[in-house]
């Protein structure tokens, strides 16, 4: 039985590709605008991707598109789907995300993931062999720092002496915490140091043995957040001409990602994609009717008992204005079916 309650949620990396290049101002601007629309007509979350040393100048720097948005809007709840943080000082962090909290009102979520790209970890200066090791340090440090403790820690990465951060966020003890990734080492992380899991395409076998994680380690199970959804799906009335408009661009972000997750030995999402068809076959780039999209959401709830839904809401170089149109139709069409 689907799960009537799964909050639906936007997705954000704010990309600039060269050959479709927009002022950056104005994207950025529109994205904030579409964001604040949205929570009017029924979307529920807003999710924010980080990376480094992109040229096509994928989002930095979560925190403060975070703020943006937090001054922007009412109800939606931010949350960083992927802040990665290998690349982050735990106290200088807590004091964002607190500061984020207090301005929203209670509403942002973080969520972390430990890396992948050689360059950015390079680039930081950082070796990769100790992200898993930064990542749990890390994250103990914020729960308690954002639980109100006073932290004092002498450890390989960090030297704390009696801090105490401020403001306080408004959510106690902390602003909710997520963990993203693929690998058994991150649902493991996920258990040990957040409040919910964050995994793209999620399968029964992931939950399944999430939970009995959560049991091996005597963590509450009546209440799981699990986060998933579809690589890119769009609602539209006209679904081929509306899966030529976005192919050139999902098929860019798709080589892209597997190029990336290649580099970091990890599976890329699909072989290098160079035509429409090809993009058609490996069903990351999903364009369909709103009825077809409701029974496609239900499907994969019935099988994963997920929470929150998302997708990415904008392909790399579309102008935000492109996906309004899709939008309203969810909104309209889709999310109703789940209330």
């Amino acid at each position: 039985m689907t799960n009537q309650n799964i909050r639906f949620g936007l997705w954000y990396d704010f990309r600039n590709p060269e050959q479709w290049r927009q002022p950056a101002d104005r994207l950025y601007r529109e994205i904030l605008d579409q964001i604040a629309w949205a929570e009017n007509i029924g979307f529920d979350d807003v999710w924010l991707s980080e990376h480094h040393f992109i040229d096509d100048g994928y989002l930095p720097s979560i925190l403060p598109i975070a703020a943006a948005i937090a001054a922007r809007t009412q109800r939606i709840r931010i949350a960083s789907g992927v802040l990665l943080m290998p690349f982050h000082n735990p106290i200088r962090l807590a004091e964002d995300i607190a500061t984020v909290d207090v301005i929203s009102g209670g509403r942002f979520e973080l969520g972390v993931g430990i890396g992948f790209k050689p360059e950015e970890f390079s680039g930081f200066g950082i070796s990769s062999k100790e992200r898993g090791a930064r990542t749990d340090q890390s994250l103990d440090i914020l729960r308690r720092a954002l639980a109100g403790e006073t932290v004092t820690v002498n450890s390989k990465f960090f030297d704390f002496q009696n801090i105490r951060v401020t403001p306080e966020p408004i959510q106690r003890p902390h602003p909710p915490i997520w963990l993203g990734g693929f690998t058994d080492a991150a649902l493991r992380r996920a258990v040990r140091f957040a409040d919910g899991f964050t995994v793209p395409g999620a399968s029964r076998e992931v939950y399944d043995r999430y939970l009995a994680e959560l049991k091996k380690e005597n963590r509450p199970t009546d209440n799981i957040r699990l986060a998933s959804g579809f690589w890119c799906l769009i609602v539209s009335d006209e679904p081929e001409k509306t899966f030529a408009e976005a192919a050139d661009h999902i098929i860019y972000q798709v080589n892209n990602y597997s190029e990336w997750l290649q580099a970091g030995g990890l599976q890329p999402l699909a072989p290098f994609l160079n035509d429409h068809d090809a993009l058609k076959q490996t069903g990351l780039l999903q364009v369909v009717d709103p009825d077809t999209a409701i029974s496609m959401i239900r499907n994969f709830a019935d099988a994963v008992p997920i929470t929150h839904f998302y997708s990415w809401t904008l392909p790399p170089g579309l102008p935000p204005r492109w996906a309004q149109r899709h939008l309203e139709l969810f909104a309209s069409k889709v999310i109703p079916a789940f209330r």
